[in-house]
């Protein structure tokens, strides 16, 4: 994780936040095959597989992992409530930790 981006260098923007995995990884590879070699890729995930999963996918397939980050805690997330439930307190606010990465697709 050494190149340097720019806001202005991103090119594709994904945002996962409140996806489970394996949702964030599978999106961030539909929209690797649809880049350009050398594009830049902004992941928004609040999954905290991501921080695993993320990483081993550039590794796996030679993307560049430029930039890997924690952005904020408690976040709450706009979640519909039949679709979560909370252990003993359906009342709870649903709160995540926000994660930014970058990721840029390889050379063909």
């Amino acid at each position: 994780m050494t190149t340097s981006i720019s806001d202005s260098m991103i090119q594709h923007h994904l945002d996962t936040q409140g996806l489970i995995c394996p949702e964030p990884v599978m999106m961030l590879h539909r929209t690797i095959r649809k880049a350009e070699a050398g594009a830049v890729i902004e992941i928004l995930a609040t999954d905290p597989a991501t921080t695993r999963d993320i990483p081993n996918f550039c590794r796996h397939l030679g993307h560049e992992l430029v930039q890997q980050e924690t952005l904020a805690e408690n976040v709450p997330l706009d979640i519909d409530p039949d679709e979560i439930t909370v252990a003993d307190d359906n009342n709870a606010p649903i709160n995540a930790t926000l994660y930014r990465y970058l990721v840029k697709k390889k050379n063909a």
